[in-house]
């Protein structure tokens, strides 16, 4: 069983680039569960119904966020009646939405994605996503052994112990959010695929997605500064884990990067 995390889909640019490359990518890699992390693929902040629609329609089959969950308000009602769109499952209860779900395989086969975020220089007030990652872990397995854990952080530490606390409990450790795409792949010891960021999906000549003049004018002066897209040439970031179905165990994870001409 081959599992597809897409990471952070950054506005127009990333959405266009997935809409030409996405089918092929399922195709190559023949994936059964594609997973695309949402959280700024509405001109980099949020989500709205419109554009989870246009994602599932390209392919994806769950949805994940994060820390810009909330940025679009409209994205309230569609998050309590659309499961397949996540966001951290540690948000305090009561907050709209779902951080796990279980979907099917075109073969029959359930797979489950729990979504996670990190409280390491990360805004709000969050439970601790070791804790309930182990709750929300305990509800998948009576369903599935074969798990996706996309962890949303900033920290690479904390991500780091995230794949040892779930490791051989998971099929894979996901990380996304710092849109900077790492090199550490790695099946951990007792089964658990990791990866400690997935990368960005969006416009290449940036500054992690955002035009260059004005994120280089908050650094430069420290006041605030609007942030737009950045536009121009794109890459797709990600990670395919192959899982051995009968067990839940990763067998190999590849890191992928396709960039246009």
């Amino acid at each position: 069983m081959n599992l597809l995390l897409i990471g952070d889909i950054v506005g127009e640019p990333g959405r266009r680039i997935l809409s030409q490359h996405l089918h092929v990518l399922k195709h190559d890699y023949r994936i059964d569960v594609a997973v695309g992390n949402a959280e700024n693929a509405a001109g980099g902040f949020g989500v709205t119904p419109k554009i989870a629609e246009e994602l599932f329609a390209m392919g994806f089959d769950v949805l994940t966020t994060g820390n810009h969950v909330w940025d679009k308000k409209e994205i309230l009602g569609y998050l309590r009646d659309h499961p397949r769109l996540l966001r951290p499952a540690n948000y305090p209860d009561g907050v709209p939405g779902a951080g796990r779900t279980v979907v099917t395989t075109a073969s029959g086969e359930k797979v489950g994605v729990l979504h996670l975020m990190g409280r390491v220089y990360m805004p709000g007030s969050l439970d601790c996503p070791f804790r309930i990652g182990d709750r929300e872990l305990e509800k998948l397995r009576t369903e599935t052994h074969v798990i996706l854990l996309d962890m949303h952080g900033e920290a690479t530490s904390e991500k780091s112990a995230i794949g040892w606390h779930f490791d051989g409990r998971v099929s894979a450790v996901l990380g996304t959010h710092t849109h900077v795409q790492t090199a550490d792949e790695r099946v951990l010891p007792q089964g658990t695929a990791f990866l400690t960021d997935v990368g960005m999906t969006g416009p290449i000549d940036s500054i992690i997605g955002v035009r260059k003049d004005e994120a280089l004018t908050r650094f430069l002066t420290q006041m605030p500064a609007k942030f737009e897209t950045a536009t121009g040439p794109s890459v797709i970031s990600g990670a395919v884990v192959e899982v051995d179905g009968s067990t839940g165990k990763a067998t190999n994870i590849r890191r992928i990067r396709i960039a246009d001409p």
